[in-house]
């Protein structure tokens, strides 16, 4: 038998009512096409949690984050097992599914054909959080970039939090330029520092919305899913 899914997102902890319900959608969406019990579930949410567990305790647990790191690897099985999660399985991030570039270039295609353009005239500026103490969000960030330039003209990164800083890295891109945020959600750095750094860079291209937004997305999680279960079955069969 599948396991339910508990989608789990940061969330935003100033204003966490958008974000729950945006999470909640999205496992709703991904629920019709996995055809199985999907929740979603934002740690700014205090309860969110909580209360998915309660409902699903062994539930495949799918980290809508970008990155892999001491967060998904320690503090969220921490979380997890203090909440009773009896022997979740842990996903990997939504930014490491392996069809993610794919996806990424879909709606790189997409910007350039209405803009005129080829994939060969754009300039991606490819956005992330990054962090002053952890490389797991800026080494995704590079690890995409780097299959996206075997695709595109021109591929350069900018971090939030660390260098090269947004606000460097988008000046002077010229008008050909498109800003991908790889970002799961639409939260407060995607709502303000973004806009922001661009701003004060003058950049001239489009601003595109997160990558974890696009209308496929659902479908990307409900695939991943489904290879989950197969992994899942291939190591009962072997034990």
């Amino acid at each position: 038998m599948t396991r339910p899914v508990i989608i789990i997102a940061h969330g935003q902890p100033s204003d966490p009512g958008p974000q729950q319900a945006a999470i909640e959608d999205l496992a709703a969406a991904v629920s019709q096409l996995a055809a199985r019990p999907v929740l979603g579930a934002t740690l700014a949410d205090a309860d969110a949690l909580a209360r998915a567990v309660a409902d699903a305790p062994r539930a495949l647990i799918y980290p809508m984050f970008m990155a892999a790191g001491w967060f998904t690897g320690k503090e969220l099985p921490r979380r997890l097992a203090a909440l009773g999660a009896a022997d979740p399985y842990l996903h990997a991030p939504f930014g490491l599914d392996p069809t993610l570039a794919e996806l990424c270039l879909t709606k790189l295609r997409d910007a350039a054909c209405d803009a005129g353009l080829s994939l060969n005239d754009v300039t991606l500026l490819l956005i992330a959080h990054g962090s002053k103490r952890a490389r797991g969000s800026a080494n995704g960030a590079e690890a995409m970039a780097e299959l996206l330039r075997l695709r595109l003209g021109r591929v350069v990164t900018g971090f939030i939090e660390e260098a090269p800083f947004l606000r460097d890295a988008a000046r002077d891109l010229g008008p050909n330029a498109i800003a991908l945020p790889f970002f799961a959600t639409r939260a407060e750095h995607v709502t303000d520092d973004i806009p922001q750094a661009l701003a004060e860079a003058g950049f001239e291209g489009r601003l595109l919305d997160p990558i974890g937004l696009a209308p496929e997305v659902p479908a990307l999680i409900a695939a991943a899913l489904d290879r989950a279960d197969a992994a899942i079955a291939s190591r009962r069969a072997d034990a």
